[in-house]
Parts: C-alpha cells; sequence; structure tokens
C-alpha cells in the first residue's frame, strides 16, 4: 500500500511520524509532502522521513489564494508519480482535493473545529477521524476513536522520554521547570486573535522565575527583554523537555495537550479555545482554559503560579486519562489496513 501524508504544521510530523515507521515495518509505502513554514522539513529529515518540500507558505490573503492551486498542483504532480493508494492528513485542503481529483480515499484528522477550513476540505474528504468528545461536526463522515491526537506519538507505547535532556537544559532531575509557548498568530483561524500581551508576557516570567527555571519557544522573534529564555535545544527534543517539566504555559493548545499526554498540568490562554482542552480539563483536571482578556490573563498567570507552588496534584487524573483512552497509532494502522471494511468494524484496543 503506497500512503501519501500531507503535512501543514510541524506538529503534523509528530502525528504521523509512528505511524509511517511501523506501516513501513509492514512493508507499506509512505511519502510525506510539506511546506517550509517553521521546522517541518527540520522534524521530517531528522526522524528520517521521505518527503517533498513544497517550498515557503505566503501570510497575505492574496498569497493563501494562490498557495491553494500552488500547492494542489504540487501534490496532483507528486501523486501521480508515488500513486497513493489513500492520501492522510490534519484537515489538509490538498489532500483532499487531490485526492477527490485522482478518486481515491482521504483521511483526515480533525480537532480545531475551524468551520471555515473543514468548508473548503471537509466535501472532499472520504473520512473524517476525531476524538470521542462532543463536538460541533456532526457529517456522516466523522469516525470517533476514544483519545487525543497526541496519543498518536506521546502515548506510553511510543515514546520514552530521554533524561539526558536535563544535563543539556542545564537543570538537574527534580529542579522545577517552565515551557512557555507564544504563537505568531498568521493562521487563517488566528484572526482578531491578539494573545498574551507583552506586559503580561513579563509579568508571566517574573513571576514563574520565582518558583523554576523558564524556557519560551516562540513562532515568531521574541522581544530581546526575552531572548535569554529562548528553549535552547533543537525542535526534537522538545517532547523529551516537556516530558520533565513542572507545567507547561501558553497559546498553543498543541503543546499544552502534548504536556497533558505526558502527565505534565498546563494553562491554555485563546479566546475561541478548544474541545479537546475544555475535555481534559472537564474529565481529568489536567488543564486549565483561559481568554485572551485582560482578567483571564492574570488570572491564567496566577494557576501558573499556583501549579508551581505544588497546589495541583495531577497523577489520578493522568491515571484516569491513559485507562481510557487508547494507542492511536494502533488504531490509524488497524483502520488504514483494513480500508474499506474498518468503516463498519469495531477497534478492540
Amino acid at each position: 500500500m503506497n500512503i501519501l501524508i500531507d503535512i501543514g504544521h510541524p506538529a503534523h510530523v509528530h502525528m504521523f511520524r509512528c505511524f509511517a515507521k511501523e506501516m513501513q515495518s509492514r512493508g507499506h509505502k509512505v511519502l510525506f509532502t510539506c511546506r517550509d513554514k517553521e521546522f517541518e522539513v527540520n522534524l521530517l529529515t531528522k526522524y528520517g522521513l521521505d518527503f517533498v518540500n513544497f517550498g515557503k507558505k505566503s501570510n497575505s490573503t492574496l498569497g493563501k489564494m494562490f498557495n491553494l492551486i500552488k500547492f494542489d498542483l504540487k501534490e496532483l504532480k507528486v501523486a501521480l508519480k508515488f500513486k497513493p493508494d489513500v492520501f492522510l492528513s490534519h484537515g489538509s485542503i490538498t489532500a483532499s482535493q487531490v485526492a477527490w481529483l485522482m478518486r481515491k480515499p482521504s483521511i483526515a484528522f480533525e480537532d480545531t473545529f475551524n468551520m471555515e477550513q473543514i468548508k473548503l476540505w471537509g466535501k472532499f474528504v472520504t473520512v473524517i477521524l476525531t476524538s470521542d468528545y462532543e463536538h460541533p461536526l456532526k457529517s456522516g463522515k466523522v469516525v470517533k476513536y476514544q483519545g487525543y491526537n497526541e496519543l498518536l506519538y506521546l502515548h506510553p507505547n511510543r515514546f520514552t522520554p530521554n533524561k539526558s535532556v536535563l544535563e543539556e537544559l542545564g537543570v538537574k532531575e527534580g529542579d522545577k521547570y517552565v515551557i512557555v509557548r507564544f504563537v505568531s498568530w498568521n493562521a487563517t483561524h488566528d484572526r482578531g486573535h491578539k494573545g498574551i500581551s507583552f506586559e503580561n508576557k513579563l509579568s508571566a516570567i517574573k513571576q514563574f522565575s520565582q518558583y523554576a527555571k523558564v524556557f519560551i519557544s516562540s513562532e515568531g522573534k521574541l522581544p530581546e527583554e526575552l531572548e535569554q529564555y529562548r528553549f535552547p535545544l533543537e525542535p526534537s527534543k522538545m517532547h523529551d523537555a516537556m516530558a520533565f517539566a513542572s507545567m507547561i504555559f501558553g497559546e498553543s493548545a498543541t503543546m499544552v495537550t502534548e504536556g497533558v499526554m505526558l502527565g505534565v498540568p498546563g494553562v491554555y490562554i485563546d479566546n475561541t479555545g478548544r474541545y479537546y482542552t475544555r475535555d481534559i480539563e472537564q474529565k481529568y483536571g489536567l488543564c486549565f482554559n483561559y481568554t485572551e482578556s485582560e482578567e483571564d490573563q492574570i488570572k491564567a498567570i496566577a494557576k501558573g503560579v499556583e501549579i508551581l507552588q505544588g497546589g495541583l496534584p495531577v497523577a489520578d487524573g493522568y491515571k484516569k486519562m491513559m485507562s481510557e483512552k487508547i494507542d492511536v497509532t494502533d488504531f490509524l494502522c488497524w483502520y488504514i489496513e483494513n480500508w474499506p471494511k474498518s468503516k463498519t468494524m469495531k477497534y478492540n484496543k
């Protein structure tokens, strides 16, 4: 079987890398396509995955419209040569449209529920895989599974953190440290968002530094005042670093949720929020959601301080979550290898 996976974000590399290696070990061929956006190329290279780089993306409105045509044509060219039996993505417009043109099945994960994007790819895709919480996507194409996207690569069956990262970070085992994530707010669904104010970024770092060492991961350029806190290691070591952290704090739902999958509590700030971060908060008490309002930003920082002071036990919530969720990579391998029978079959973990 030939499987073509389209990548639109660095997190998507992590989502599908374990699946790719597993399917290759079973004799299948896997090829990735990507854009040179942040560090997708770095990650694909680091994990030894075959890929085709489509080049830089544009952040302007006109440029994004042009991108739709340009990347579709590039994907089609690659697909005609690779001859995929199935297309896989996290809600890729490009993959779904080219799969539709070639009359091939397209399977897409979805967890953000940005309906303006779903309208662009949902009509072309064959199956939409989502977590089993309540969400607004009611299409007959939806197939729910017991897990979160991040368990594709951070389930204990798939990931064991490397403690050598502590020495590289300059901390000792048991030392407290925080990973703070700031985003660039350039995605289409980011319009109208401003994120954490500069003043509150400084306030958060100052307050957290009283209890722990602080590392900042940022999509965009950091202000000069914060440059000394920049996360110093290569992107592929981020999950090792997160696994031993005391908290993940910031504007990235993905990174906060990744921390949760590793047993690390998180604080997430975003006006829109995510269904999965709210689900994690309500069911397991491992993540705390706040808006971008000034009042909520201050509350979020206070919650972060509370966590660092040791006022939030998470072991029971994490144990409960892992007992209820599956190895999502195992599910995905089963689903694709049994296609199309898997549409009507029940997966048993």
